[in-house]
């Protein structure tokens, strides 16, 4: 099981290329509200910059306070989204203690980092990386995550999967 972790934010010079592959990549739209992380700063580079995502609360708030089930746990942290059952009523947002979910302002759906990595690779100082993260049982991981084959990351450069592939339904 693997998870992003935004371990050297130092480096960072807010760029937002994570937020747009992210946005283009998982969820097919370049638009910075679909992104799953996003970049925030008080000041800029003088003050520094701070990554918004999910930090694979285990259990997760989020999935806990949705009531239709759109939000599901994921083993190991983290969550997997089914946008077809969601009502857009803003409760995972709302639990979410890191505010790491994010509603789009005109569709009313919520996004929020799934820890599928794409974003890594388009980080130009190294800020975010994926890491292992030790799970009783990561070979049943419903979201497709088995050990020595990582459905969720590019299988070569220029190919890779979208959100409905990695468990997402969107």
């Amino acid at each position: 099981m693997k998870i992003l972790k935004a371990n050297r934010m130092e480096r960072c010079i807010g760029c937002h290329a994570c937020s747009l592959a992210c946005a283009r990549l998982v969820h097919k739209r370049l638009s910075w509200v679909t992104a799953g992380i996003r970049i925030t700063s008080a000041g800029g580079l003088s003050t520094g910059f701070e990554a918004r995502l999910c930090l694979a609360c285990d259990p997760a708030p989020c999935a806990q306070a949705c009531p239709t089930g759109a939000y599901a746990q994921r083993k190991g942290g983290g969550v997997k989204v089914d946008r077809s059952l969601c009502i857009r009523c803003g409760r995972c947002a709302e639990a979410c203690p890191v505010d790491a979910v994010h509603m789009d302002g005109e569709t009313g759906l919520p996004y929020v980092c799934i820890h599928c990595g794409r974003c890594v690779a388009f980080c130009p100082h190294e800020c975010i990386e994926l890491v292992d993260q030790p799970v009783a049982d990561a070979a049943s991981d419903e979201a497709g995550r088995e050990t020595g084959d990582d459905k969720t990351l590019p299988r070569k450069a220029g190919q890779v999967n979208d959100a409905s592939e990695v468990g997402h339904a969107d």
